[in-house]
């Protein structure tokens, strides 16, 4: 026990050291001396939708005056939204940005230096190729991709460019994590035995919007460019407006909930991927015309690509009819656990004295603390109301604009997160076992290709 003790001394102390190089704030005179840092950076926002206005816009602004940073122009295909979306930065930031009817448009311009992108869930790769393409920085809300070819097309346009490109999954900016993720790392929570986790709500208006989809009309839109490279069909407001319900616009739970969570396995074991996935489900209550699941649960295998003897199991369920349970990501090992909702690691179901005599082995029982503990957090101008996770996230991206280095959340993260999602996806489509093929980067079902 006093080995354990001073080990979790240690962890505390080293991964506090380490944590507070990535999250403690820059004050303005340590920000000046990066060369350009006194070089206004001007922003475009793609898509000014409830995602934009509720998380990325309030952290942005958090940020804004210390970083430098500006809101020039607005780009949103609905004229209702684009005007809307003016607005509301106006009151938040106190400017007026520029209503742009499209990205080209935006892309012409050449007062705007980086992008905020949140689209649809089925749009983000597209539109991040588009943004790196035109040679602008950009942050690009989650899911990165849920079909392969846009996420290996994604992936591929941002290699190929020198654009900082930030993702969405804000747990990778968040303190409790990276203290998780380097306690992981250090060997000293043991190998990973098992991952259970859970999305529950009980909400059935979540992601429908009846009082605004008759307000949408066809010519006040663009509908084929909301389409992009998805199959031409008519126009449908509830398929623009509550496209989390319908495929191919996304698949609901697995887009929107289980790519931030399984992007926690990836990150916390450098695991590239599972090795392969199971599904079940189906809409189970809320029978409102969707075509994506309200109840599913997923089992993934993780481990070491060319030794199968070695690995873990990640069970993941998710609902929107009861919501006990709620939120939840607990690691085991078999010395305890890792209970990411309490931020704590505990000996819960460790080997026991008991147990452990029976084999003549000795007890594996991890000491009780804290992730939180002296943890560091990131200084901000103004109360604007933003989630602290979307709030650090959104800073380190803006930092990596000025200095030029690699986010937390980088495209590499977000394409293996779509692989996890498009195996996800293919195997709530097929009701079979998934596999992922690495030489040529593809989902595989039955031996064949998944696409």
């Amino acid at each position: 026990m006093d080995v354990k003790a001073s080990n979790r001394r240690d962890f505390l102390k080293s991964g506090g050291a380490a944590l507070a190089a990535t999250t403690v704030a820059w004050n303005a005179k340590s920000y000046a001396t990066i060369v350009g840092a006194n070089d206004r950076v001007r922003v475009g926002i793609i898509g000014c939708g409830d995602r934009m206005k509720g998380g990325d816009l309030p952290a942005f602004q958090q940020h804004a005056k210390e970083m430098n940073f500006q809101i020039v122009a607005v780009s949103d295909i609905w004229n209702r939204q684009r005007a809307m979306g003016a607005d509301f930065i106006e009151k938040l930031c106190g400017t007026k940005p520029d209503q742009v009817r499209n990205n080209d448009e935006l892309y012409a311009r050449k007062d705007v230096d980086a992008v905020i992108i949140a689209t649809a869930d089925f749009q983000h790769a597209y539109h991040g190729i588009e943004a790196v393409e035109a040679g602008r920085d950009a942050y690009v809300e989650k899911p990165t991709a849920h079909t392969m070819p846009d996420a290996r097309k994604f992936l591929a346009a941002v290699k190929k460019s020198d654009r900082i490109v930030q993702i969405g999954t804000q747990r990778r900016s968040t303190p409790s994590y990276m203290k998780a993720a380097e306690y992981i790392k250090s060997g000293k929570f043991g190998d990973i035995v098992m991952v259970e986790m859970t999305w529950n709500v009980n909400q059935p208006g979540r992601w429908r919007r009846p009082d605004v989809v008759p307000l949408l009309k066809e010519e006040d839109t663009d509908w084929k460019r909301y389409l992009l490279n998805r199959t031409m069909v008519p126009f449908d407001a509830r398929k623009y407006l509550e496209f989390r319900l319908f495929w191919p616009y996304s698949s609901g739970i697995p887009d929107q909930w289980l790519v931030h969570q399984i992007d926690t396995v990836h990150w916390f074991t450098g695991l590239p991927h599972p090795r392969s996935c199971v599904a079940n489900g189906g809409i189970y209550l809320w029978k409102d015309g969707r075509t994506n699941w309200d109840t599913m649960t997923s089992v993934f295998d993780y481990g070491p690509l060319d030794d199968l003897s070695k690995g873990f199991q990640v069970q993941y369920s998710s609902r929107f009819t009861n919501s006990a349970g709620g939120v939840k990501e607990l690691y085991y090992s078999n010395g305890g656990m890792i209970d990411m909702d309490k931020q704590t690691v505990t000996p819960t179901g460790g080997l026991n004295a008991k147990y452990a005599a029976e084999m003549k082995m000795q007890p594996n029982l991890l000491p009780s603390f804290s992730l939180v503990e002296k943890a560091e957090t990131v200084n901000t101008d103004a109360n604007t109301g933003a989630d602290p996770q979307t709030s650090a996230n959104m800073r380190n991206w803006m930092e990596c604009v000025r200095s030029r280095k690699t986010p937390n959340a980088p495209v590499e993260a977000g394409y293996s997160h779509s692989i996890a999602l498009c195996m996800n996806v293919a195997a709530i489509q097929t009701g079979q076992k998934v596999t992922f093929n690495d030489k040529t980067q593809q989902v595989m079902v039955g031996g064949k290709a998944y696409e």
